[in-house]
């Protein structure tokens, strides 16, 4: 039987490689939303990003454990990429949903890039309505862009901005597969493990 909690923030992204910016995101959301804790959830086969996230899937969910064992207050999941198929929020939320019960209020954590989007994901009426979206935002993003999203949207997304989000997982990978440094972008642990397993030499 699942523990029972008022708030759980969900953290969902591809996490390819989780580093900082997501995990202060997190931290933040955690404690500005009063969240009795943060779930990770990295996707298993995003249908709006055809990537090599496809391929690293086992890769993004050690990388992910590994980087946020040492907060008490994190957790990670593993449905997306176990439940095969495309991933889409709407079938997270609705598992959530069932395993923690009605009582508990859940708040997705997101990039604000990715909540644009949001008209366009899976049953995305119904989705907001079952949650909370938290959008976090880099310093100079416009955020008129949100605003401009049906109001329904905008009533349930808060807004919250993260200075480390100006680290890119996509800006780690060209540093890895270039030979540049990306120490103190990421946890040391997920940078040994990168190196390790040899990921993203090949740009």
């Amino acid at each position: 039987m699942a523990e029972k909690y008022r708030r759980i923030g969900i953290m969902g992204g591809t996490f390819n490689p989780i580093h900082f910016g997501h995990l202060v995101a997190a931290e933040a959301a955690r404690v500005r939303f009063s969240l009795d804790k943060v779930i990770f959830v990295p996707s298993g086969y995003p249908p709006h990003k055809q990537t090599q996230a496809n391929k690293n899937a086992e890769h993004r969910l050690m990388m992910t454990l590994l980087a946020t064992i040492g907060n008490p207050y994190f957790d990670i999941s593993g449905i997306e990429i176990d439940r095969g198929g495309y991933s889409f929020t709407f079938d997270t939320i609705n598992e959530l949903h069932n395993f923690y019960g009605a009582d508990t209020q859940i708040y997705f954590i997101t990039g604000a890039d990715a909540i644009l989007e949001i008209c366009s994901w899976k049953n995305a009426e119904l989705l907001i309505e079952r949650c909370v979206f938290i959008a976090a935002t880099r310093p100079g993003f416009n955020l008129n862009d949100v605003d401009s999203l049906p109001p329904a949207f905008v009533r349930n997304i808060k807004l919250m901005e993260v200075p480390a989000l100006s680290i890119s997982s996509t800006d780690i990978r060209k540093r890895v597969a270039a030979g540049e440094p990306i120490r103190y972008l990421l946890p040391e642990i997920v940078e040994q493990y990168i190196i390790k397993h040899k990921l993203y030499q090949n740009p």
